[in-house]
């Protein structure tokens, strides 16, 4: 069962009475009355009731019924329906919360679904502006998408500064599995905040250009205003989309050097074990002819020897930068 969050009618920008679903259409078809009505997960009842009350076409409210994969704007007749999604952080994951609005002459109703930020903020802040309140239903429809939009801030900067915090951390250290899946992880959700922004653009340009009757032009650069918020959101995103890519490929860039200078040093500690083993198997071979066998101090040119050749590879490695 839905729970109605507010439902309250205003005239001239004052809220005068708290109402039940029942009362809406009464108060919305007097002149100059504006019903805001405020819904969590309405039941197809409460969906019902409303459609009967607004003649709320049977397209949108079935619409309404379904799942929708990304935000959108219908228009049926005088009406429009709307759907728009707000980011729901969880922890380390990213979910979204869809809200559906419906407007037209004399009433707005929002239907939200999941965890998203209560409207209420948003009634508060128009009932606090009553003479901006006093356009009515346009009024209410930028608000709510202003504030739709705003919570989109918080979520790009708190990654933003994630994201940050990886592009150093890759600087100082080789990156685990578990940092290179969050960095992969950031970087889908840069994505899917695009996929839910892009079309924010589009629904308030549509909202500047549509002829509504209650739609006022007056009312129309405050759309714009919701656009022009989205396009920098979308900005910040793909400079997000760029910093995670950056910070993998310097990841990939500083573990494929610092494996090269591992396998560099294994190479020069191999050369210096090498020419020994190569001395002492020369002499190891026990032949009854070799140079030096009978010579008194031979061991001990062949140790002095194996000790100036692997000295002199030892300094041109280091030299090198190879040790």
């Amino acid at each position: 069962m839905g729970r109605v969050v507010a439902a309250a009618v205003y005239n001239q920008g004052k809220r005068i009475a708290d109402i039940a679903l029942h009362e809406a259409q009464s108060w919305a078809s007097k002149p100059d009355h504006l019903v805001w009505i405020g819904l969590q997960e309405p039941s197809v009842e409460e969906l019902a009731c409303l459609k009967r009350q607004f003649g709320l076409h049977e397209l949108a409210v079935e619409d309404a019924l379904a799942q929708h994969p990304r935000p959108k704007l219908e228009t049926f007749g005088d009406a429009l329906f709307l759907v728009v999604y707000s980011p729901v952080p969880d922890h380390e994951r990213l979910e979204f919360a869809e809200t559906q609005i419906f407007a037209g002459n004399g009433y707005v109703i929002s239907a939200r679904y999941g965890a998203s930020a209560s409207y209420s903020q948003v009634r508060r802040h128009c009932e606090a502006r009553p003479l901006l309140l006093a356009h009515g239903e346009d009024f209410v429809l930028y608000a709510l998408l202003h504030f739709i939009v705003e919570n989109y801030r918080p979520v790009i900067g708190e990654m933003h500064g994630e994201l940050e915090r990886a592009e150093t951390g890759v600087l100082t250290h080789a990156p685990s599995h578990a940092e290179i899946e969050r960095i992969h992880g950031l970087r889908r959700d840069v994505l899917r905040l695009h996929r839910y922004i892009a079309p924010m653009v589009e629904i308030c340009h549509d909202l500047q250009n549509l002829e509504f009757p209650f739609i006022d032009p007056n009312i129309r650069p405050y759309f714009r205003d919701v656009a022009i918020h989205a396009n920098r959101l979308l900005q910040d995103l793909n400079t997000l989309r760029d910093i995670g890519s950056y910070t993998i490929e310097m990841g990939l860039l500083l573990e494929a050097s610092r494996q090269s200078v591992v396998q560099r040093k294994f190479a020069a500690w191999a050369a210096l074990l090498a020419f020994p083993t190569a001395v002492a198997g020369i002499y190891g071979m026990n032949f009854r002819y070799m140079p030096e066998l009978a010579w008194h101090y031979g061991y001990y040119g062949a140790l002095a020897f194996i000790g100036f050749g692997c000295a002199a590879f030892y300094a041109n490695f280091k030299r090198l930068g190879w040790l």
